[in-house]
């Protein structure tokens, strides 16, 4: 996937990239992701519309990946399909438009040569997007802490009793514990 600056701001093309892309070197190992299939890239580039900083590009479009994710409270698995939003904007790098940018709220990219490889901005987004927590259910009651029963198929007979570890000594003080020896 490689964007070539200057046929986008002098020829005005708008080339478009629809392909699938293998992600296992970004996702393999990684124990919250189960399986995951082939990453759906639909992009296109344009010369960015009313900037400021002539010779822009905007990269837009989306990112679709199908993955299994392991639920961090039950452990169950739970099939997802991410949708990815994908907004990059390049520039040719000179000092002039470098200091206009320090004021700009939008990230923009330097780039110094003609061709620039949209690989790794297309795995960053993705890493990005994976979620940090993932759940099969944000009412995902987890796992028991003393049996570890899914409480999502059935309520367990276990008796689990939180204390606050600093107040524990306090319980047997006013419930009439057996008093401590020094």
């Amino acid at each position: 996937m490689l964007l070539r600056m200057r046929s986008v701001l002098q020829f005005g093309e708008q080339p478009h990239w629809r392909l699938t892309r293998d992600i296992s070197h970004l996702l393999s190992g990684r124990k919250e992701i189960a399986s995951f299939g082939q990453l759906d890239v639909d992009l296109t580039a344009k010369q960015a519309a009313g900037s400021q900083v002539s010779g822009e590009v905007d990269v837009a479009g989306s990112l679709q990946l199908d993955a299994e994710l392991v639920c961090s409270r039950c452990l169950s698995l739970s099939k997802q399909t991410l949708t990815i939003p994908f907004h990059e904007r390049f520039t040719e790098a000179n000092e002039l438009n470098q200091e206009e940018d320090e004021e700009e709220d939008e990230i923009v990219h330097f780039v110094k040569e003609d061709q620039v490889d949209l690989a790794p901005y297309v795995d960053e987004n993705v890493l990005l997007a994976l979620p940090y927590v993932p759940l099969c259910d944000e009412q995902c009651r987890g796992l028991c802490p003393e049996c570890g029963h899914n409480l999502n198929e059935a309520q367990c007979e276990c008796k689990v009793e939180r204390i606050d570890p600093r107040l524990a000594g306090l319980a047997d003080f006013k419930f009439g514990g057996s008093p401590q020896s020094n």
